[in-house]
């Protein structure tokens, strides 16, 4: 883990997934099998609607680093929300794993050249975004402290 925080900065961890969140927004409206957008359908905007809370999350972030703040309760909740989120990002990879396993099962199929290629691609974005996801809860852990509210009073100047 060493390692990938050597190579990895917390600027850089914002920013891929910033980027990610990006791509993974607009490849939810894509349909494997056919090689069309759908914008029609209600459960393409759920992953779109979630993050929301990821980038929320990801300004507090900013803001508590640059700032040299310590974790507030709204931020906490955001991370608490999150750690559910993670957990749909968890079944949206193990759903496309299962669309990409279908290709085998109906090879004699008229599937799209693109089926495989972007599936592989939407997987290597969650499974990235969740690693990232988790990288993020690290630094937040060193860089900006732990949420203990009980022990906020001792961090105010009481003579200002």
């Amino acid at each position: 883990m060493n390692l990938i925080k050597v190579t990895n900065t917390w600027k850089l961890v914002l920013v891929l997934c910033v980027c990610v969140l990006l791509l993974l927004d607009i490849s939810n409206f894509y349909g494997l099998y056919s090689n069309k957008f759908y914008f029609q359908k209600i459960d393409n905007y759920i992953i779109p609607l979630l993050s929301l809370v990821h980038f929320s999350y990801l300004g507090q972030f900013w803001f508590k680093i640059k700032e040299n703040q310590f974790g507030s309760p709204k931020m906490r909740n955001l991370e608490y929300l999150l750690y559910i989120i993670v957990f749909v990002y968890i079944f949206k990879s193990f759903d496309t794993i299962y669309i990409i396993s279908s290709y085998a099962e109906y090879e004699n199929s008229l599937f799209p050249s693109t089926f495989l290629p972007i599936g592989f691609l939407i997987l290597f974005l969650y499974l990235a975004l969740i690693g990232l996801t988790l990288l993020l809860f690290r630094y937040r852990k060193e860089l900006i402290g732990s949420y203990l509210f009980d022990d906020m009073n001792q961090h105010v100047d009481h003579w200002s």
